[in-house]
């Protein structure tokens, strides 16, 4: 099965179809949501920003995952 949400530029996956935009968003408001969640909790801008260069190095990991699973590379069937 031939899957063409994404197409590679780079080491950036762009999304190429609708459901790769979804995608994208998607992970966009997830790495803001998890922002607000550890500045609430945290009490130093040094304690927010480790906890979240984790969680969106995490978030980039699985966006880069589906995105190389889903790309177009023009194979031939």
């Amino acid at each position: 099965m031939k899957l063409n949400w994404f197409t590679r530029k780079g080491i950036i996956y762009w999304p190429a179809s609708i459901i790769g935009w979804i995608i994208l968003v998607l992970a966009a408001a997830y790495a803001v949501y998890t922002f607000i969640d550890i500045d609430g909790r945290s009490h130093s801008v040094s304690d927010t920003m480790i906890n979240f260069v984790f969680n969106i190095l995490l978030i980039g990991l699985v966006y880069s995952i589906i995105g190389y699973f889903t790309e177009g590379r023009g194979e031939v069937d």
